[in-house]
């Protein structure tokens, strides 16, 4: 069988390769922070060789960018509750479980040292940012359609998700019903 002949197949040793790199690169952030590990610390952590991360990524930039933006919108599907408080609550309570587990900070840490870090930096942050907007516009035109008066994208981004992840950041806890009561102030 010749390389054209040969097909992907979705997981295998491929997508584990992948797994244990982008835990390797979570684990040095939480370890030692944003610039102070180098792809051999990355590969000595993940058990790969160097070679097979600058194959597959070709740089630590590309590879850490990669990680946030992987992280960050691995989301799960857009709640569809039946009505926008329904949706927004779940969303929210969907994000601050993502933000506040055990890779969260340091991947929002990832996320935020990148968009200060020259044009593939800002093209992270702007990814992201551009993702978490589809994916609150579907959820908000879905609520539209049903008849209800819904916030623009920004206004959930500023008075919901902004909230989480400055107290995040800061080292604050999300107390039980915060995330809902962001929600109850913005609507």
């Amino acid at each position: 069988m010749d390389e054209r002949e040969r097909v992907r197949r979705p997981g295998g040793r491929s997508a584990r390769v992948g797994a244990q790199v982008h835990q390797a690169v979570t684990d040095l952030i939480n370890e030692r922070g944003y610039g102070n590990f180098t792809v051999a610390d990355v590969a000595a952590l993940a058990g790969v060789a160097d070679s097979s991360i600058y194959r597959r990524w070709g740089s630590l930039e590309t590879l850490l960018t990669d990680v946030a933006l992987t992280r960050l919108n691995a989301q799960s599907p857009m709640p569809d509750t039946g009505s926008l408080a329904g949706d927004l609550r779940t969303y929210a309570a969907t994000v601050a479980r993502e933000i506040t587990g055990p890779d969260g900070l340091a991947v929002v840490r990832l996320a935020i040292a990148l968009s200060g870090n020259g044009p593939q930096g800002l093209q992270a942050r702007d990814g992201l940012l551009a993702e978490r907007t589809r994916q609150l516009q579907s959820m908000l035109d879905r609520a539209r359609e049903r008849g209800e008066r819904a916030p623009d994208a920004f206004g959930v981004l500023d008075h919901v998700l902004a909230p989480m992840y400055i107290r995040v950041l800061f080292g604050m806890e999300l107390p039980p019903g915060y995330v809902d009561e962001l929600v109850d102030r913005m609507l």
